[in-house]
């Protein structure tokens, strides 16, 4: 279980990076009324993707770290929070049929609640983004 925590880790980062590009690329899109193309259903997936990876690498650390060390209630608060930032990282699917100046700026603002989410969830741990 400990060899996953650094990976664990560093996917944050690439979480983060897929985030910032796809916030400047949706806040462009929604700001000058382009087309939501391929690229964009990429960024909007990929991150949304990204995150369920996260999720399941956190939740395979949860459990397997449970065993021996018990689930502290940070664990617990830092794995709900998580889950609640994948969720919100989805809720752009459902606008796939809405039209495209809506659909950059839902999508701008669900990856916006979900690095929010990300960002509490990060600091609630011990050493927070220091880990």
């Amino acid at each position: 279980m400990y060899a996953l925590l650094p990976l664990h880790s560093y996917l944050r980062w690439l979480i983060v990076i897929v985030a910032v590009t796809a916030i400047v690329k949706f806040a462009i899109g929604w700001l000058r009324g382009g087309a939501f193309k391929g690229m964009d259903r990429g960024l909007a997936s990929g991150f949304a993707g990204l995150m369920d990876l996260q999720v399941l690498l956190g939740l395979i650390i949860l459990i397997g770290l449970g065993g021996s060390e018990g689930y502290p209630m940070v664990r617990i608060e830092h794995g709900v929070t998580m889950i609640l930032a994948a969720v919100v990282g989805h809720l752009p699917a459902r606008w796939k049929n809405a039209a495209d100046d809506i659909r950059f700026r839902n999508t701008l603002f669900c990856i916006l609640g979900a690095l929010l989410l990300v960002f509490v969830g990060v600091m609630r741990l011990p050493g927070g983004w220091n880990r």
